[in-house]
């Protein structure tokens, strides 16, 4: 796991890779299907295809509902910007030239199985977490770090997940 940026504007990342005893077709069955991932979250609670879309490709948009004990419930737009089958997934949220964050899934075979990396930028475009710095500007890197530690173990989650069901044939739809 690799955590960096210590302040808002300077769009703090987190990245967690997991090796899966799956292949890559696989893997990408799972991480391309965005109305599996609220059932891998405890934040996200609901995906919806915009405009039509029943498949991820570039440019497709989707709306995110999510809930937070500290921060209620929102809902979010965001846009696939990175779509190469079997090795890249990302999504901006909100405004794809200035988002709120992106998040990355990267796939690659590795030892007849797949490294999975899930990778996310908060920043730079506001979120719900501005909203707060906001309040309380003397705290911005405490409360950046806090949320990044949570994104970084709801991706482990995420990705302890994703390996199950994909090292789990009967289980994953492929």
């Amino acid at each position: 796991m690799e955590w960096t940026g210590a302040r808002y504007a300077d769009k703090p990342t987190v990245e967690v890779p997991i090796w899966i005893a799956a292949p890559p077709e696989r893997v990408w069955a799972l991480v391309s299907d965005i109305e599996l991932m609220p059932r891998l979250s405890s934040e996200l609670q609901s995906v919806e295809w915009l405009d039509g879309g029943k498949v991820p490709v570039l440019g497709a948009r989707f709306v995110g509902r999510s809930k937070h004990e500290a921060f209620g419930e929102w809902a979010t737009i965001s846009h696939i910007v990175e779509y190469e089958p079997l090795r890249v997934f990302a999504w901006a949220v909100e405004d794809p030239q200035f988002p709120s964050a992106i998040w990355r899934f990267t796939l690659e075979p590795r030892d007849g199985g797949t490294l999975l990396r899930q990778w996310m930028q908060m920043g730079p475009g506001r979120s719900g977490l501005s909203v707060a710095i906001d309040r309380m500007p003397e705290k911005e890197q405490k409360i950046v770090f806090v949320r990044m530690r949570e994104f970084e173990s709801n991706i482990g989650t995420t990705l302890e997940a994703i390996k199950k069901l994909a090292e789990e044939p009967g289980k994953a739809r492929v």
